[in-house]
């Protein structure tokens, strides 16, 4: 190998090859993401204001142009910079991603007469490369207002639906637009189409899968943190936490040193068993904090659960901090965020809305004394399960169900007082042992209890009774972003009432959450 040529590949860079999704917005832009990474090639999010260069940096193979909620006439329009179609990339749009480049393109977009939402059928025509290979008729699902009402030269029509043209394409300049989504469970073939994307005409690099993360992972941290820097772990003892600490421990070893904080939030005797399985089974250098008292003051006649949040992410960070300051110099701070956590908090992909602020993105102070480190920020929960178990992890660690970060902060709507967490506390504890009992537990993407700020006549004893309500919730996901309601035994609720109302004082009533998400997120505040 010449010499030039060493150079020019030692240059390339690391996740070169993937797909680039520009982020107009969409509720379903994360799962582009995730469609492509399936098929072990890489891919990464970028606001679709992202400056030219910055792309061109990535080398990617194509682009994906995403949905989003806009309309390309209106003045406020988000755009992307044109000369993405000269990069010579293969591009795919998708619902809005389609109709901007119709627009870019001297094409024409009108509101349509009758919009389309949810299921639709896709007629397709023969002769196209996206569309290659899929049956001539099948079920797709839709969300426009607006439609293509003319195509920009060059293009052709290769698919149609009862009210629009749903699928178009100009191979020549390597474009591509679809006016459904491709990358949802509704659309058959869905994914058939993102692959003929992806691999045939993109030709992308399939070379991304657990172990490849991994090993760049932990390249990027040593980089970044450089041979003499240390770095403090905030750790939860949840998946996410516990597989960011090992990454990081991976690059870092002694230079790493885990805490664990008692916010006075947490579930039964989970500080003490926590901080025993993280120390007997991984190994980690971990320091174990308790900090409850501050914790509950600053939430003391704090309602706001927004609020509740941005207290409770100023507070860790602060705690942190001083215990960075305690161990001598330490610049950096590692968190196991993930892309759910980043998409819900703060509009930092596109135009899209902010749902809830996370305590460990949103929530965190304007000004910090340390960098974070993130290795899991773009990544969703089953796959940082599966970069975990490439790590070696144990089963007992991976499959706990998720727990917020704010503790059971968000799980007492309303007040938190110390009689109220003992309440939620007894009744999260029946909750999981049931759904245990029951061979539920790691069929479930969570089940917990919620105590509510509602108080209610009942009878017990023969007495009169004015107690507190709790709702349980357990839900079915593939990664949290959406969810479904777990359609639980008859038997098992019965049992769980019973047992809550029976030994948990103050409560005298429980409800069961059948709520989706959408329209409802999966925890209560």
């Amino acid at each position: 190998m010449s010499t030039a040529r060493q150079t020019q590949t030692a240059a390339r860079p690391a996740h070169a090859g993937g797909i680039v999704v520009l982020d107009f917005g969409g509720q379903y832009t994360q799962l582009i993401a995730r469609r492509v990474r399936e098929m072990n090639v890489y891919s990464t999010i970028l606001p679709c204001s992202t400056p030219l260069k910055e792309i061109e940096a990535l080398e990617p193979a194509g682009l994906v142009l995403s949905g989003g909620p806009s309309s390309v006439y209106a003045p406020d329009a988000p755009v992307c910079d044109p000369k993405v179609l000269q990069l010579g990339k293969p591009i795919l749009g998708i619902c809005y991603g389609m109709q901007w480049l119709t627009h870019q393109l001297k094409g024409k977009v009108d509101p349509a007469e009758r919009r389309e939402y949810g299921p639709a059928e896709l007629e397709v025509k023969d002769g196209s490369q996206l569309l290659a290979g899929l049956p001539p008729r099948l079920k797709i699902w839709a969300s426009h207002g607006d439609h293509i009402v003319e195509l920009p030269p060059g293009f052709r029509t290769v698919g149609t639906t009862r009210n629009a043209i749903a699928a178009a394409e100009d191979p020549r300049r390597n474009i591509y637009a679809v006016q459904f989504h491709p990358e949802v469970h509704h659309t058959e073939h869905g994914t058939d189409m993102l692959r003929n994307f992806v691999l045939r005409i993109c030709r992308a690099d399939t070379t991304w899968n657990p172990r490849s993360f991994i090993e760049r992972t932990v390249e990027d941290i040593r980089a970044r943190v450089g041979e003499q820097g240390h770095a403090v772990c905030a750790l939860s003892g949840g998946v996410d936490s516990t597989v960011a600490a090992t990454l990081v421990d991976r690059a870092l070893g002694k230079r790493l040193t885990c805490v664990f904080v008692d916010n006075g939030l947490l579930r039964r005797d989970e500080f003490s068993t926590t901080l025993a399985l993280m120390r007997k089974r991984l190994g980690l250098t971990l320091v174990g904090v308790d900090a409850s008292a501050p914790f509950l003051e600053q939430l003391r006649g704090i309602e706001d659960p927004e609020e509740k949040r941005r207290r409770i992410g100023n507070l860790f960070i602060r705690i942190f901090e001083e215990e960075a300051h305690k161990l001598g110099q330490v610049e950096f701070l590692v968190q196991g965020t993930l892309y759910p956590d980043v998409i819900e908090s703060v509009s930092v992909r596109g135009p899209s809305a902010t749902i809830k602020t996370h305590h460990n993105v949103g929530g965190l102070p304007a000004e910090m004394k340390l960098k974070l480190i993130e290795p899991l920020r773009e990544l969703f929960k089953d796959e940082v399960r599966v970069i975990g178990r490439e790590l070696g992890l144990p089963e007992e660690i991976l499959l706990r169900q998720p727990f917020p970060g704010p503790g059971l902060a968000v799980r007492v709507v309303g007040e938190i007082t110390p009689e109220r967490l003992e309440m939620v506390r007894g009744a999260d504890a029946i909750v999981e042992e049931e759904i245990r009992r029951a061979g539920l537990y790691e069929k479930l993407w969570q089940a917990f209890a919620v105590l509510l700020p509602v108080r209610s006549v009942g009878v017990m004893g023969d007495q009169r009774s004015y107690g507190y309500a709790v709702a349980i919730r357990a839900v079915h996901s593939e990664d949290g972003m959406t969810a479904d309601w777990a359609r639980l035994p008859a038997e098992l609720l019965e049992r769980l009432s019973a047992r809550i109302v029976n030994e948990v004082p103050g409560v005298n009533r429980v409800v069961y959450d059948i709520s989706s998400k959408p329209p409802g997120t999966i925890e209560w505040e």
